[in-house]
């Protein structure tokens, strides 16, 4: 049975056909949402594997729900082409850090297996503000003191001070949101898409948990691969970085000096990378052609 691999992509688009090439297998078929904001499409090519943007594009906003909306355009056009023994979910900047042989090795001895990461098992004040809070206007969140940040800031306060809650009989859990997920789970996320849309519309970054939350209340529950490491859950190296200031984790790109550390990874894929320096992209290309 064949791959599908489900591509959100906005940039870089040079990295997104280097990706493609990595994952180019006649086991595969690549599916590629690109954000609608961009205005010229790339031309993008395979040989082997089948390859397909996306009919429809949403325009995605950090924070907000359309980064969910653009998941299940993914979902939905590849599940009608499939079955697939995985969907895998990527961004446009990530890159396989082992062979299509060795992919297809590790997912055929594990084969049932969800792989989906996960970093909060239980909630949190930071989860419960995400999502049992009203969030209005978080397709337009800005780190900056906009009008739309200050608007939303005084309802979440308004929110916690009158004990106003959504969603209070709902487990959230919370990861990343680039996974391996089998055919019995994407139709269950497909099954209950209206009511991720009900559940997740206005809370703040709902990327990070539909995916683990829907697992974690479907039969796949018990599939799970790995509930305790995120990155070992989904078999994803994500270059995260705490400053040892403010004690804040952000993301940040992997570059040479990482390349020991990538090649030592268990993972299967990376995220994320950038253009800047081709040489060191093509050492990890390397990696995916042994």
């Amino acid at each position: 049975m064949k791959h599908a691999y489900l591509i959100l992509a906005h940039n870089e688009f040079a990295l997104l056909q280097t990706l493609i090439s990595c994952i180019d297998d006649a086991r595969n078929d690549i599916y590629v949402h690109i954000d609608k904001k961009v205005k010229a499409l790339p031309e993008l090519h395979t040989k082997y594997a089948g390859l397909q943007l996306t009919a429809r594009r949403i325009d995605i906003h950090w924070g907000g729900f359309s980064m969910v909306e653009a998941e299940y355009v993914l979902l939905e056009e590849a599940a009608a082409k499939g079955p697939y023994q995985y969907y895998h979910l990527l961004s446009g900047v990530d890159l396989p850090l082992k062979s299509q042989d060795y992919i297809n090795d590790f997912f055929n001895r594990h084969n049932g297996k969800e792989f989906i990461g996960y970093t909060l098992n239980r909630m949190t004040p930071e989860l419960e503000r995400r999502m049992q809070r009203w969030h209005l206007f978080s397709e337009h969140f800005s780190r900056n003191r906009d009008i739309f940040g200050l608007v939303r800031s005084a309802w979440i306060k308004v929110q916690e001070v009158l004990g106003i809650k959504r969603n209070r009989n709902v487990d959230f859990k919370k990861g990343s949101q680039w996974a391996s997920m089998t055919e019995s789970f994407v139709r269950y996320l497909l099954e209950h898409k209206a009511w991720a849309e009900k559940t997740f519309r206005h809370t703040f970054v709902p990327d990070e948990s539909v995916l683990q939350t829907l697992c974690w209340m479907s039969p796949c529950r018990s599939n799970i691969f790995n509930t305790e490491d995120d990155a070992l859950g989904c078999m994803r190296a994500i270059g995260w970085k705490q400053d040892p200031d403010t004690g804040r984790w952000s993301l940040i790109d992997w570059n040479a000096a990482d390349y020991g550390a990538l090649t030592a990874s268990p993972a299967l894929f990376a995220r994320k990378f950038n253009s800047k320096d081709m040489s060191f992209i093509e050492k990890i290309v390397s990696l995916s052609q042994q």
